[in-house]
Protein backbone atom coordinates (compact mmCIF):
# COMPACT_ATOMS: atom_id res chain seq x y z
CA UNK A 1 0.00 0.00 0.00
CA UNK A 2 1.68 3.22 -0.80
CA UNK A 3 2.28 6.20 1.62
CA UNK A 4 -0.60 8.53 0.28
CA UNK A 5 -3.00 5.35 0.09
CA UNK A 6 -2.12 4.76 3.72
CA UNK A 7 -2.35 8.70 5.16
CA UNK A 8 -5.54 9.13 3.23
CA UNK A 9 -7.12 5.58 5.12
CA UNK A 10 -5.86 6.85 8.30
CA UNK A 11 -7.32 10.39 7.65
CA UNK A 12 -11.13 8.96 6.46
CA UNK A 13 -11.06 6.39 9.86
CA UNK A 14 -10.31 9.73 11.99
CA UNK A 15 -13.16 12.08 10.02
CA UNK A 16 -15.10 9.10 11.75
CA UNK A 17 -14.56 9.42 14.98
CA UNK A 18 -15.87 13.17 14.37
CA UNK A 19 -18.78 12.55 11.73
CA UNK A 20 -20.14 8.54 11.86
CA UNK A 21 -21.52 8.84 8.67
CA UNK A 22 -19.48 10.38 5.26
CA UNK A 23 -20.39 10.29 1.84
CA UNK A 24 -18.04 9.54 -1.20
CA UNK A 25 -18.41 12.65 -3.17
CA UNK A 26 -17.56 14.59 0.53
CA UNK A 27 -14.48 12.65 0.91
CA UNK A 28 -13.36 12.59 -2.36
CA UNK A 29 -13.65 16.62 -2.83
CA UNK A 30 -11.98 16.38 0.59
CA UNK A 31 -8.95 14.19 -0.50
CA UNK A 32 -8.68 15.53 -4.32
CA UNK A 33 -9.25 12.49 -5.49
CA UNK A 34 -11.66 10.39 -8.06
CA UNK A 35 -14.57 8.91 -6.11
CA UNK A 36 -13.36 5.51 -7.43
CA UNK A 37 -10.18 5.99 -5.38
CA UNK A 38 -12.38 6.77 -2.66
CA UNK A 39 -14.70 3.64 -3.28
CA UNK A 40 -11.50 1.29 -3.61
CA UNK A 41 -10.55 2.70 0.04
CA UNK A 42 -14.02 2.18 1.78
CA UNK A 43 -13.91 -1.24 -0.06
CA UNK A 44 -10.49 -1.98 1.49
CA UNK A 45 -11.40 -0.39 5.08
CA UNK A 46 -14.77 -2.88 5.46
CA UNK A 47 -12.85 -5.60 4.47
CA UNK A 48 -10.72 -4.90 7.15
CA UNK A 49 -13.37 -4.49 9.47
CA UNK A 50 -12.77 -1.05 10.55
CA UNK A 51 -16.22 0.55 8.79
CA UNK A 52 -19.34 -0.23 7.26
CA UNK A 53 -20.36 0.44 3.54
CA UNK A 54 -23.78 2.40 2.82
CA UNK A 55 -25.26 3.65 -0.61
CA UNK A 56 -22.72 6.42 -1.67
CA UNK A 57 -20.81 6.27 1.43
CA UNK A 58 -19.70 4.66 4.85
CA UNK A 59 -20.86 4.96 8.73
CA UNK A 60 -18.47 3.51 11.73
CA UNK A 61 -18.10 -0.04 12.06
CA UNK A 62 -21.20 -1.84 14.48
CA UNK A 63 -18.66 -1.78 17.76
CA UNK A 64 -18.82 1.84 17.54
CA UNK A 65 -22.35 2.57 17.54
CA UNK A 66 -22.69 6.57 18.58
CA UNK A 67 -25.23 6.90 21.57
CA UNK A 68 -28.38 8.96 20.62
CA UNK A 69 -27.66 11.72 22.09
CA UNK A 70 -24.43 11.60 19.24
CA UNK A 71 -26.30 10.49 16.24
CA UNK A 72 -29.49 13.26 16.92
CA UNK A 73 -26.68 15.69 15.90
CA UNK A 74 -26.47 14.19 12.49
CA UNK A 75 -28.82 14.41 9.76
CA UNK A 76 -31.12 17.36 11.38
CA UNK A 77 -32.90 18.37 8.35
CA UNK A 78 -33.03 15.35 6.43
CA UNK A 79 -35.36 13.69 9.69
CA UNK A 80 -37.09 16.90 9.89
CA UNK A 81 -38.40 16.29 6.53
CA UNK A 82 -38.84 12.61 7.16
CA UNK A 83 -40.80 13.04 10.57
CA UNK A 84 -43.32 15.73 8.64
CA UNK A 85 -44.22 12.82 5.86
CA UNK A 86 -44.46 10.35 8.84
CA UNK A 87 -46.53 12.38 10.73
CA UNK A 88 -49.17 12.89 7.83
CA UNK A 89 -48.95 8.89 6.98
CA UNK A 90 -50.74 8.91 10.63
CA UNK A 91 -52.79 12.07 11.09
CA UNK A 92 -55.82 9.70 11.43
CA UNK A 93 -54.39 7.31 13.97
CA UNK A 94 -55.82 7.24 17.77
CA UNK A 95 -52.75 5.01 19.10
CA UNK A 96 -48.75 5.16 18.54
CA UNK A 97 -46.04 3.04 19.71
CA UNK A 98 -42.72 4.85 19.41
CA UNK A 99 -39.09 3.10 19.66
CA UNK A 100 -35.87 5.37 20.49
CA UNK A 101 -33.74 6.43 18.55
CA UNK A 102 -32.04 10.00 16.61
CA UNK A 103 -35.13 9.99 14.03
CA UNK A 104 -38.20 8.85 16.01
CA UNK A 105 -37.26 11.72 18.67
CA UNK A 106 -37.92 14.01 15.50
CA UNK A 107 -41.35 11.90 14.52
CA UNK A 108 -42.52 12.66 17.80
CA UNK A 109 -41.57 16.46 17.94
CA UNK A 110 -43.82 17.04 14.91
CA UNK A 111 -46.55 14.62 16.29
CA UNK A 112 -46.27 17.10 19.30
CA UNK A 113 -46.60 20.22 17.03
CA UNK A 114 -49.31 18.36 15.20
CA UNK A 115 -51.45 16.15 16.86
CA UNK A 116 -53.54 16.01 19.51
CA UNK A 117 -55.94 13.64 21.56
CA UNK A 118 -54.11 10.65 21.02
CA UNK A 119 -52.21 7.95 22.94
CA UNK A 120 -48.22 7.55 22.66
CA UNK A 121 -46.75 4.00 24.18
CA UNK A 122 -42.59 4.55 23.96
CA UNK A 123 -39.73 2.76 26.36
CA UNK A 124 -37.55 6.35 25.06
CA UNK A 125 -37.10 8.82 27.77
CA UNK A 126 -36.48 11.10 25.31
CA UNK A 127 -39.37 10.63 22.99
CA UNK A 128 -41.84 10.81 26.46
CA UNK A 129 -39.87 14.30 27.14
CA UNK A 130 -40.37 15.94 23.76
CA UNK A 131 -44.48 14.64 24.11
CA UNK A 132 -45.08 16.38 26.97
CA UNK A 133 -45.48 19.68 25.15
CA UNK A 134 -48.66 18.73 24.30
CA UNK A 135 -51.06 18.14 27.20
CA UNK A 136 -53.70 16.20 24.60
CA UNK A 137 -51.35 13.99 24.37
CA UNK A 138 -51.57 10.82 26.77
CA UNK A 139 -47.71 9.36 26.93
CA UNK A 140 -47.10 5.92 28.38
CA UNK A 141 -43.83 4.95 29.28
CA UNK A 142 -42.55 1.43 29.47
CA UNK A 143 -41.72 -0.16 32.52
CA UNK A 144 -37.96 -2.19 32.17
CA UNK A 145 -34.26 -2.09 32.38
CA UNK A 146 -33.09 1.54 31.84
CA UNK A 147 -30.10 1.24 29.06
CA UNK A 148 -28.48 4.58 29.14
CA UNK A 149 -26.43 4.77 26.33
CA UNK A 150 -30.02 4.85 24.32
CA UNK A 151 -32.10 6.01 26.61
CA UNK A 152 -34.85 3.63 26.81
CA UNK A 153 -36.26 1.18 28.81
CA UNK A 154 -35.45 -2.82 27.44
CA UNK A 155 -35.53 -6.03 28.93
CA UNK A 156 -38.67 -8.49 30.01
CA UNK A 157 -40.63 -6.38 31.74
CA UNK A 158 -40.31 -4.13 28.46
CA UNK A 159 -41.65 -6.58 26.49
CA UNK A 160 -44.20 -8.14 28.60
CA UNK A 161 -45.75 -5.03 29.00
CA UNK A 162 -45.80 -3.86 25.31
CA UNK A 163 -47.37 -7.47 24.79
CA UNK A 164 -50.86 -6.52 26.85
CA UNK A 165 -51.23 -3.43 24.73
CA UNK A 166 -52.06 -2.68 20.87
CA UNK A 167 -51.46 0.13 18.27
CA UNK A 168 -52.69 1.62 14.88
CA UNK A 169 -49.30 2.51 14.31
CA UNK A 170 -45.51 1.29 15.32
CA UNK A 171 -43.07 3.68 14.74
CA UNK A 172 -39.13 2.64 14.39
CA UNK A 173 -36.24 3.67 13.17
CA UNK A 174 -33.24 1.85 12.55
CA UNK A 175 -29.68 1.41 12.69
CA UNK A 176 -29.46 -0.42 8.83
CA UNK A 177 -31.60 -1.02 6.32
CA UNK A 178 -30.65 -4.07 4.39
CA UNK A 179 -32.62 -6.06 1.24
CA UNK A 180 -33.37 -8.59 4.29
CA UNK A 181 -34.95 -6.23 6.66
CA UNK A 182 -34.41 -3.10 9.23
CA UNK A 183 -31.73 -3.73 11.59
CA UNK A 184 -30.48 -2.40 14.96
CA UNK A 185 -26.99 -2.25 16.31
CA UNK A 186 -28.56 -2.86 20.17
CA UNK A 187 -29.84 -6.67 20.05
CA UNK A 188 -32.00 -5.68 22.96
CA UNK A 189 -33.65 -2.46 21.24
CA UNK A 190 -34.35 -4.79 18.49
CA UNK A 191 -36.54 -7.01 20.86
CA UNK A 192 -38.27 -4.34 21.75
CA UNK A 193 -39.01 -3.09 18.23
CA UNK A 194 -40.28 -6.60 17.28
CA UNK A 195 -42.74 -6.38 19.79
CA UNK A 196 -43.82 -3.02 19.02
CA UNK A 197 -44.35 -4.17 15.48
CA UNK A 198 -46.02 -7.00 16.12
CA UNK A 199 -48.73 -5.20 18.52
CA UNK A 200 -49.48 -2.40 15.97
CA UNK A 201 -51.96 -2.74 13.21
CA UNK A 202 -49.12 -0.70 10.98
CA UNK A 203 -45.64 -0.44 10.81
CA UNK A 204 -43.63 2.75 9.93
CA UNK A 205 -39.61 2.67 9.07
CA UNK A 206 -38.13 6.16 9.44
CA UNK A 207 -34.64 5.99 8.52
CA UNK A 208 -32.29 8.56 6.51
CA UNK A 209 -29.80 7.42 3.61
CA UNK A 210 -27.00 7.28 5.38
CA UNK A 211 -28.71 3.69 6.71
CA UNK A 212 -28.78 2.35 2.93
CA UNK A 213 -27.19 -1.14 2.73
CA UNK A 214 -25.72 -1.40 5.97
CA UNK A 215 -26.21 -4.20 8.16
CA UNK A 216 -26.38 -5.07 11.99
CA UNK A 217 -26.77 -7.78 14.34
CA UNK A 218 -30.31 -7.26 15.21
CA UNK A 219 -32.66 -7.96 12.63
CA UNK A 220 -36.24 -6.69 14.13
CA UNK A 221 -38.65 -7.48 11.25
CA UNK A 222 -38.62 -8.68 7.44
CA UNK A 223 -39.57 -6.21 4.89
CA UNK A 224 -42.80 -8.15 4.40
CA UNK A 225 -43.76 -7.05 8.09
CA UNK A 226 -42.70 -3.46 7.23
CA UNK A 227 -46.07 -1.01 5.66
CA UNK A 228 -44.18 2.14 5.07
CA UNK A 229 -40.42 3.24 5.00
CA UNK A 230 -39.73 6.98 5.00
CA UNK A 231 -36.67 8.21 4.29
CA UNK A 232 -35.07 11.22 2.33
CA UNK A 233 -33.71 9.39 -0.49
CA UNK A 234 -34.61 6.95 -3.02
CA UNK A 235 -33.31 3.05 -2.25
CA UNK A 236 -31.51 1.73 -5.25
CA UNK A 237 -30.13 -1.76 -6.07
CA UNK A 238 -30.55 -4.61 -4.12
CA UNK A 239 -32.42 -3.09 -0.95
CA UNK A 240 -34.78 -0.99 -3.33
CA UNK A 241 -35.57 -4.47 -4.99
CA UNK A 242 -36.46 -5.87 -2.07
CA UNK A 243 -38.36 -2.82 -0.64
CA UNK A 244 -40.21 -3.54 -4.42
CA UNK A 245 -40.69 -7.31 -3.88
CA UNK A 246 -42.47 -7.16 -0.72
CA UNK A 247 -44.46 -4.06 -1.61
CA UNK A 248 -43.49 -1.94 0.71
CA UNK A 249 -44.58 2.08 0.42
CA UNK A 250 -41.59 4.31 0.15
CA UNK A 251 -42.32 7.75 0.93
CA UNK A 252 -40.01 10.79 0.80
CA UNK A 253 -40.15 14.39 0.49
Amino acid sequence: MSRAKTARQAEILAELNNTPSLRIADLARLHGVSSETIRRDLDELTRSGHLNRTYGGAVRAITSEPSVTERHRLFGPERERIARVAVELMKDARILMIGSGSTTLHVARRIATAMKDITVITHSFGVATVLSINPTIRVIVVPGDYHATEGAMVGAHTVAFLNGLTADFAVLGASGLSAEGPTDALIDCGVVYSTMLQRSGSTLVVADHSKFDATFPARYASWQQVDHLVTDEQPTGKLASALSQHKVIVRRE
